[in-house]
């Protein structure tokens, strides 16, 4: 006899699994503890199988019995429903594996990159390529594919972060390619095709005269000491803001006069040498009975386990009158690239080491850390010296 809903709903569990027959092979399994999904039991070959067709009353008696009847339609047709649904499931996981944001999240997270960029980065992606293209098959993707993603970003006047984006959606696809996944990098063919991003440096006093007034604008900050120390230091030693802000005073050696940045905070990740001028040195003991009995050289205001805000310089910069078009924290690095050379005249490859750029020898070797580090530090006493009297 056909079951009825008020018949299943009466159904208890019993010290048994039970089996509720409703007809055609389709029945009702409640298990001891009181769950009930339907199945279907059929034969192929003259062995008998069982197809699940969910849950109850997720599943309710008149989907269970149109399910049915799909099932026995596919096993007329030849199809095994069982082995069907199995091929789909090893199909959608095979998708899954090949898609382009399972291959794009391999690639970063074995990417040589500091936390912060690597979080900007995946955030990129997250935001702009993965609702448009991440469930997709990497290797079914076209260059017209990405150049939708592309101008997307443009129509927000994004023009950089297209072109970066975009780069990085080029080594995902020859990722894919040297794992298998795809055939080729269609990105590459997008070569010319993409708005080309506005002119745009960090704001920089490149002027001697007006780094002067910047100067002696720095050292009358009347920001807390530890501001004032940073303000101090960022054009003496022009390391990238982020770097500068998280400095712990267990890689300082004041006596040696070097800070020693190690590879996990570096954006290249490569462990970083800065010679310290004397100034730098004086600027940095003055500092220590504040901060020097906790882990940050610029601890924030508010706990001294954390470093101070992002902003803070920037802010103090802006609060002096300093506005975005006239000079950034990260700005100075341009400051120095032009007036060590122009000025001082010191050969390009030195400055570029002490900006922590990529720097190869002849030979296309990287060079290390501590290379050229004697005529770094001459470098960075007389770059101190002439700060002293710009």
């Amino acid at each position: 006899m056909p079951l009825t809903d008020a018949a299943i709903r009466r159904a208890k569990p019993a010290a048994k699994p039970q089996k509720l027959a409703d007809g055609g092979g389709l029945f009702l399994f409640i298990t001891v503890a009181g769950a009930k999904s339907w199945r279907w039991k059929y034969r192929v070959a003259g062995k008998e199988k069982l197809f699940t067709l969910g849950p109850y009353p997720d599943v309710s008696l008149p989907k269970a019995r149109e399910a049915r009847e799909d099932a026995r339609r596919l096993l007329a047709s030849g199809v095994d429903p069982s082995e069907q649904r199995k091929a789909a499931a090893a199909t959608k996981a095979g998708d899954l594996v090949e898609s382009f944001e399972v291959i794009a999240r391999e690639w970063l997270a074995g990417r040589p990159w500091v936390p912060g960029y690597q979080k900007k980065v995946a955030a990129w992606f997250e935001k702009v390529v993965f609702p448009f293209l991440g469930s997709r098959r990497a290797a079914d993707l076209k260059a017209s594919d990405f150049l939708q993603v592309a101008r997307r970003m443009e129509a927000g006047e994004a023009f950089e972060s297209a072109h970066r984006i975009m780069q990085n959606c080029g080594q995902v696809m020859r990722y894919a390619v040297a794992t298998d996944r795809a055939e080729r990098n269609p990105v590459a063919d997008l070569r010319g095709a993409l708005n080309p991003p506005p002119d745009k440096n960090h704001a920089a006093v490149v002027d001697p005269v007006q780094l002067g007034g910047l100067l002696r604008a720095l050292h009358a900050c009347h920001g807390t000491p530890v501001v004032q120390a940073a303000l101090k230091l960022a054009p003496m030693l022009f390391v990238r803001p982020g770097e500068l802000r998280q400095a712990e005073w267990t890689e300082v050696d004041l006596d040696a006069g070097l800070w020693s940045i190690p590879a996990a905070r570096m954006k290249m990740r490569q462990a970083h040498i800065v010679p310290l001028a004397s100034q730098a040195v004086e600027v940095l003991k003055e500092l220590q009975p504040l901060t020097g009995h906790g882990q940050y050289v610029f601890a924030g205001g508010r706990s001294d386990k954390r470093p101070m805000s992002e902003v803070a310089v920037l802010a103090a910069l802006r609060v002096m009158g300093f506005d975005k078009g006239t000079v950034t924290s990260h700005g100075f690095r341009a400051t120095v690239r032009t007036l060590l050379n122009e000025v001082l005249g010191f050969r390009p490859d030195i400055i570029e080491h002490q900006l922590a750029h990529a720097v190869k020898d002849p030979n296309g070797r990287a060079y290390n850390r501590t290379t050229h580090l004697v005529d770094r530090a001459r470098m960075m006493q007389q770059w101190a010296d002439y700060l002293d009297f710009v």
